[in-house]
């Protein structure tokens, strides 16, 4: 389970970033390509996971899980959905700061002094190490800000999204694609709570379960379906 799950978690992750960058090319729409940019993150967070199965932990493989996998993902995948609600002038000022933000994260994860002794072994999840390995202050406490406001902007935008067209009784279809967005996006975090309470597994389950309804909900609220007027 320690390496299978977070394979086919990455191999689902690239997938969709695929089918979303290739919708990009075609409209140029930006909500989209960060979208992509998003799944390409979730994929190297779980491309990460199956090295430490794999292979144990190391330094980098844990720099580069910590900064994609549990600080950046959610922020990126929650911007694409303010580009496609929000007005373009406060998605381009949002977007800014995320640039900014993700900079001086970057710096921060990678000048960070880790303990050896926890990269050395492995048996451990990323979610499981970050609370141990990391010694350098002021690291750990970007990760909740990030996932706050990706955790609002995703979630948020596609229940309200979900909301409005289940009123107005219009692409049903894009309805049931949000609920899927949305309930997919909390599955890791759920995984990620339960994976700190020492349940075997659940992290990586919780990110395989989530990237699959993720998919299934862009497909569903992107392909377009007959709709009957209503009365």
């Amino acid at each position: 389970m320690n390496t299978i799950l977070p394979l086919l978690s990455s191999l689902i992750s690239f997938a969709l970033a695929v089918f979303v960058l290739n919708r990009y090319r075609a409209g140029k729409r930006p909500h989209s390509l960060l979208w992509g940019i998003g799944s390409i993150f979730y994929g190297i967070g779980g491309f990460c996971e199956f090295y430490n199965g794999a292979f144990g932990w190391n330094p980098l493989v844990f720099r580069l899980w910590y900064l994609f996998g549990a600080i950046l993902v959610a922020a990126w995948l929650g911007q694409g959905t303010v580009y496609l609600l929000a007005k373009p002038r406060l998605a381009n000022s949002l977007m800014i700061v995320l640039l900014l933000g993700s900079l001086f994260a970057f710096f921060k994860v990678f000048t960070a002094q880790l303990d050896p002794s926890l990269m050395a072994g492995g048996g451990h999840t990323g979610s499981e190490l970050s609370g141990k390995a990391i010694l350098t202050d002021g690291v750990r406490v970007l990760t909740p800000f990030f996932n706050l406001y990706g955790t609002i902007t995703l979630v948020g935008g596609a229940g309200y999204s979900a909301y409005i067209f289940w009123r107005k009784r219009i692409l049903l279809h894009r309805t049931v694609g949000n609920i899927l967005i949305a309930v997919g996006a909390t599955l890791p975090a759920f995984g990620g709570f339960f994976s700190r309470l020492q349940v075997p597994g659940a992290l990586y389950l919780g990110e395989f379960l989530g990237i699959i309804l993720l998919f299934l909900g862009f497909l569903r609220a992107t392909t377009e379906m007959p709709e009957t007027a209503p009365a």
